[in-house]
């Protein structure tokens, strides 16, 4: 049995539709879903829905299903834009949705691999992509397993410390990357498959545009598959 693995879906409905699409292709029966799954996205509504009609094994909460009932932990730069973000799909899912996304619990497990959302840890702080210095904390005491976690957007697997392998599957909806094709995972006979899927992405973006003047920089994450450059310091 293929188990499909997708994580940070951001209310991206075309790009889910075009990853389930590719992995009932590549034979996936069941799903493994890694947390957020709404907020910040063209479709929050919608994507929600279509995501309770998988068959999933797995279902998880993140940090952006927490933040729909929670304050949310960002840095005061980045407050604007998460307060709209949020707000908006607080609006569009409706309290029934919210309590389901909320009420979801924050960590399962999947033969033996634990899944969560940023680390063991914590739903915000997550693995690099290249190891750092005291990341051990991130595992929480986990050792010498598989540890399925996304929220950074970036897809990419390496050895953790205490003999783990860090898989992250990367985003469905919001690839930060450098490139805009949605990425996921296929888990099949003991083996994960780290996959990237074509989707129509400007008629993503269109959708965004269409939220107003706050959903901009998620416009340009979705065309560029990286965040906007901040402006330089003045001189």
């Amino acid at each position: 049995m293929a188990t499909a693995i997708l994580y940070d879906v951001h209310g991206n409905l075309a790009a889910l539709e075009a990853v389930v699409a590719d992995a009932e292709r590549a034979g996936a029966t069941v799903y493994a879903l890694g947390g957020d799954y709404a907020a910040f996205g063209p479709w929050p509504r919608e994507t929600a829905e279509r995501l309770e009609t998988l068959p999933a094994v797995v279902r998880i909460r993140g940090n952006a299903d927490r933040w729909l009932r929670e304050e949310p932990e960002v840095p005061p730069e980045a407050e604007p834009l998460v307060t709209a973000a949020v707000a908006a799909a607080r609006e569009a899912l409706g309290p029934a949705l919210v309590a389901r996304l909320y009420e979801l619990p924050e960590r399962a497990e999947l033969d033996g691999m634990l899944v969560s959302h940023g680390s063991p840890l914590s739903d915000v702080e997550s693995f690099a992509p290249e190891p750092q210095a005291g990341e051990e904390r991130l595992l929480a005491g986990e050792a010498r397993r598989t540890i399925l976690f996304g929220h950074s957007h970036q897809q990419f697997r390496r050895p953790g410390p205490d003999e783990t392998l860090l898989v992250n599957p990367g985003s469905v909806g919001m690839p930060l990357d450098g490139e805009t094709r949605a990425a996921w995972a296929l888990y099949e006979d003991g083996e994960i498959e780290l996959r990237r899927t074509e989707y129509d992405v400007e008629r993503a973006a269109a959708r965004m545009r269409s939220h107003g003047d706050w959903a901009e920089p998620i416009v340009y994450r979705l065309e560029h598959g990286a965040d906007a450059p901040s402006p330089p310091p003045p001189s």
